[in-house]
């Protein structure tokens, strides 16, 4: 559903297409995301849903219709404006996107960097993450050298250390045992109960039936009706 104002939304979408040379990735896709929204993308594979996700930071353009972040059009955005963009962001992938050769108190510093922080900050801000996400331990560990939910806490606490409004997560509990796609949802929840906005993109309808939030469904690139995460389909 579309607000006319679109009062308290911080995502907006009008009549939105992604082609990928003849295929259809998605279809007159129109939705309000509003600010500190707990949000669910499903639908079956090929539906649309990490392409959707990448529409939304620049990850990629879209073919037609219109994307507002927040306020910015992505239709008129300049080149020196996307890194803006994209600090509103907090991105957890599904393989965790890890150095392997840096520690993980590099791999979540780099964000830090980029924005220019200071040194001092930085160091007191990733023990802080790496805290709220129970990895403080493994500061000075090699991504390889930990467990899939191990790794998978220091991608969360890399999306959240720059403080974004928006954390998008594509399939974050994919790879993971029951267990620690728990305590993975349960990291996402904390941080949406700060304010934060989050988006999850997945295809694990029991793991929306027992978190809770809003669903959109996604099948062909097409977008259906938002709908209560007990009437999710089997």
């Amino acid at each position: 559903m579309i607000d006319p104002q679109g009062k308290g939304s911080i995502i907006r979408l009008f009549h939105v297409h992604k082609n990928y040379g003849a295929v259809k990735a998605l279809s007159d896709v129109t939705v309000d995301i509003s600010k500190n929204d707990f949000l669910f993308i499903t639908g079956p594979s090929g539906a649309g849903k990490t392409s959707l996700l990448k529409l939304l930071y620049y990850g990629e353009p879209v073919s037609e219709g219109q994307v507002l972040i927040d306020g910015m059009n992505l239709s008129r955005i300049s080149h020196k404006r996307i890194p803006m963009l994209r600090r509103k962001f907090g991105i957890v992938f599904q393989d965790y996107k890890l150095i392997p050769t840096k520690t993980v108190f590099d791999n979540i510093a780099i964000v830090l960097e980029t924005i220019g922080k200071k040194r001092r900050f930085i160091e007191k801000k990733i023990r802080s993450v790496l805290r709220t996400v129970g990895m403080e331990n493994s500061i000075h560990s090699l991504p390889p050298t930990l467990s899939g939910g191990e790794q998978q806490r220091i991608a969360v606490a890399r999306a959240i250390v720059g403080d974004p409004k928006i954390i998008l997560a594509d399939e974050p509990t994919g790879n993971l045992d029951e267990d620690s796609a728990t305590v993975i949802l349960d990291l996402l929840k904390k941080f949406h109960t700060r304010g934060a906005t989050v988006i999850i993109a997945t295809h694990d309808k029991e793991l929306i039936r027992k978190t809770g939030g809003r669903v959109i469904y996604l099948k062909q690139g097409r977008i259906l009706p938002i709908i209560p995460p007990q009437n999710v389909r089997q």
